[in-house]
């Protein structure tokens, strides 16, 4: 038995070696550390990095090997879920190649093609202004190439993100409490808990319902970042004059003076991720317990919303990538209403368990602190 115990270890040490070699640091940039994960080559966050959330880690990845690839024809590779994890030895693996003209065409955004001799970006670390570490840990670097800690995608480049690795969103959950005609607040008659709302776009590139959030500029605070993806896609700034961007800010600085709290920060199945670049967000819920301001808020979609309006938070709700996962923390952390199916006697303690417990994995997390923004913070 003891032999057995050693001969196993041997394996997994062996393994690491052997992965940690595998990645090549491209010639032109020898200062680039090229990575190696234990998680993210084992295949474990499919499973643990959406922990605390309902669906299985099969279904949930589905998300990054669907096809067509958004806003093309594109085809990826067919990639069963057995086989997602790099662990799993698959030398037939031959993954699409696809990074959008938009991206290829280098806006300020995105990075450019990783073979360039002049681009040496400093993966796993604060590269100037651009933030390539991950919420999640390590990531592996394979051939100068990030690769996705989630497993095999069936398409490898960039698609239609700008950089390589991860690249980083964050999305504001505003909520307000359903009220009747007398402003009384609504219960759900299953559940007997009050139904919560939240600001809800409907996207323009695929029609679904989702938060309105949006990619972190390089060097932005998350804070700021928050506030101008909700203004550009749920209060249409982008169109507003001068004196009507004034007032919309005395508004945004009411909304996002409400109580918050970070609901999840980590990786996204988001359907545009590939092999080499995928999402990552720190998702932020603001409430305004008496609806005195967010009551008033005037809603008008705009950027890249199509339409924009309050929903009611419940478990029927098909919504954009993870964010139906989101909202449901939300509810569980406001006590809200979510399914009709009969709440368990011991769902606020096991909640309260994981809102406190970050993961030992380094994972997707969320936190359990309420609090209203300090001056740093705005």
């Amino acid at each position: 038995m003891a032999g057995h115990h050693l001969a196993k270890a041997l394996a997994i040490v062996s393994l690491t070696v052997t992965l940690s070699s595998a990645a090549v640091r491209p010639r032109s940039c020898p200062q680039i550390l090229a990575s190696w994960s234990w998680f993210s080559s084992r295949g474990i966050p499919p499973d643990f990095i959406m922990s605390g959330l309902n669906g299985s880690a099969e279904n949930l990845h589905k998300k990054a090997r669907t096809s067509p690839y958004p806003g093309s024809k594109v085809e990826r590779s067919p990639v069963p879920h057995e086989k997602v994890s790099w662990l799993v030895e698959w030398p037939e693996y031959k993954p699409v190649e696809y990074t959008a003209a938009s991206v290829l065409a280098q806006p300020t955004w995105a990075d450019p093609p990783v073979n360039e001799r002049s681009f040496c970006p400093k993966f796993n670390e604060k590269d100037g202004l651009v933030e390539r570490r991950s919420q999640n840990g390590l990531y592996e670097v394979e051939n100068g190439r990030p690769r996705n800690p989630a497993g095999r995608t069936g398409l490898v480049g960039r698609g239609l993100l700008g950089r390589w690795g991860p690249n980083h969103a964050a999305d504001p959950i505003l909520t307000r409490w359903k009220k009747d005609s007398k402003g009384n607040k609504v219960i759900h008659p299953v559940s007997g808990r009050n139904i919560l709302q939240f600001v809800a776009i409907k996207r323009k590139d695929c029609g679904e319902w989702a938060i309105p959030g949006g990619m972190v500029d390089p060097g932005e605070k998350i804070s700021t970042t928050l506030k101008r993806e909700f203004s550009e896609e749920a209060m249409n700034s982008l169109q507003k004059s001068r004196a009507e961007i004034q007032e919309l800010e005395k508004q945004l600085h009411m909304l996002f003076s409400q109580e918050h709290f970070v609901v999840y920060k980590g990786y996204v199945y988001d359907p545009r991720n590939t092999d080499n670049a995928w999402i990552e967000t720190e998702a932020v819920n603001y409430h305004d317990e008496t609806g005195e301001v967010m009551d008033h808020l005037p809603l008008e979609a705009g950027d890249d919303a199509k339409k924009v309006k309050w929903l009611d938070i419940n478990d029927k709700l098909k919504l954009y990538a993870s964010h139906s996962q989101f909202i449901q923390l939300v509810a569980e952390k406001r006590g809200a209403h979510w399914s009709e199916d009969v709440y368990p006697t011991s769902l606020d303690s096991g909640l309260e368990s994981r809102v406190n417990q970050r993961p030992s994995n380094e994972c997707g997390w969320m936190s359990k602190e309420l609090r209203t923004p300090t001056e740093q913070d705005r």
